[in-house]
């Protein structure tokens, strides 16, 4: 038997996972008016057979106008509601996976073209581009639209977006929410000094740059059922000097667990062009090892986790409770089942695939699906 920590199950909340290994939300730019579309069936499938704990559905817009890309998932009409369960629907039929979803909105970081096609922000006059919202009116680069700064009617509308995609989430059957409020986005965005300048109760303070984002998470996990868990995604630094830091992250969590919330997703960066980061493998995981210090929620760790042998360490050495894997699993989509076989544990696979086990891994595969 394995005794690889990264194979044994742990809590979120009320939710039991299987293993330490989750597969982080990954944005496609490839639906259609909000609606996910059959690359999405297909992205979302082949992940669910990865053997991984937990499946987290990409980035999805609580508005319109919160979408990074024209070409983003959405939640927020019975169109792009409907369009969720036809995917869901289908990897439900051949995956048990658990399955959550980041709900969204990227503020002035929204209006622009596809990665693929430059990435570049599209002005609202423009084919696919929209007039984007912040806490101030500050551009991400210098030379684009400037945002408009929100003011109490837009907080309110945001908030309640957020709300309105978690009751969706609910009746969808998902079984855990992300708040995004990493990388940059709207939540972000009024976190870090550098791009919230308010004068009124949501700028200045430590304590008021968190207020809008402690509002819209209070709002998500009224309206999403108890025994769901309801979680968070951190950028811990802007890696930019005067901006958002550990420090102010470590109060943030606080905040957080006060009202709930069930585990921490440890991020950086994406806040401003002038950031510096140190990539490099495990470049983030000092960051989840503070958080961790300061937190009983369960703390995940994720940037550049490749190897299986780096994986185990993060987790045995308690540096953080569950890894999450991005690009690492697109390349290697069966990276769970290379780990398992690695460690000698154990992971779930669909009965169609159980043939593929090579012999010298004995029962690298549970029974059923």
């Amino acid at each position: 038997m394995s005794r690889a920590r990264l194979f044994t199950p742990v809590r979120v909340g009320e939710l039991e996972l299987a293993n330490r290994i989750v597969i982080a939300p990954m944005c496609q730019y490839s639906a259609v008016d909000g609606c996910m579309t059959d690359w999405h069936l297909i992205h979302l499938g082949h992940l669910a057979l990865s053997g991984a704990a937990l499946l987290t559905i990409e980035a999805t817009a609580v508005l319109p106008e919160g979408r990074i890309t024209y070409a983003d998932v959405g939640l927020w009409s019975e169109e792009t509601e409907a369009a969720i369960g036809r995917v869901l629907e289908s990897v439900r039929g051949w995956s048990s996976i658990p399955i959550a979803i980041q709900l969204a909105h990227a503020g002035r970081k929204a209006s622009t073209d596809q990665p693929w096609k430059g990435g570049a922000q599209i002005a609202p006059e423009h084919e696919n581009g929209w007039q984007t919202v912040a806490p101030s009116a500050d551009p991400y680069e210098a030379g684009e639209n400037p945002p408009i700064a929100l003011d109490r009617q837009g907080l309110d509308r945001i908030r309640d977006a957020f709300a309105g995609a978690a009751r969706r989430s609910a009746r969808l059957g998902i079984d855990a929410i992300q708040v995004h409020a990493a990388h940059g986005y709207l939540l972000h965005q009024f976190l870090s000094p550098l791009s919230n300048r308010r004068e009124d109760e949501y700028g200045g303070s430590l304590e008021n740059r968190m207020r809008f984002p402690l509002e819209v998470f209070e709002a998500v996990r009224a309206a999403f059922p108890a025994d769901r868990p309801v979680t968070t995604r951190v950028s811990a630094t802007d890696w930019v000097e005067g901006g958002w830091d550990i420090e102010q992250t470590l109060a943030f969590t606080r905040a957080l667990e006060a009202r709930g919330c069930a585990a921490i997703h440890v991020s950086s960066g994406g806040l401003s062009p002038a950031q510096r980061i140190p990539v490099g493998p495990s470049y983030q995981v000092p960051l989840a090892r503070a958080v961790k210090a300061a937190t009983r929620m369960p703390v995940i760790a994720v940037g550049l986790i490749t190897e299986f042998e780096q994986a185990e360490a993060i987790v045995g050495t308690g540096d953080a409770d569950l890894i999450a894997l991005a690009r690492t699993v697109l390349y290697n989509p069966r990276w769970p089942w290379h780990a398992a076989a690695h460690f000698g544990a154990r992971v779930h696979a669909p009965d169609q695939y159980h043939r593929s086990q090579p012999r010298q891994y004995g029962d690298l595969f549970d029974i059923g699906h």
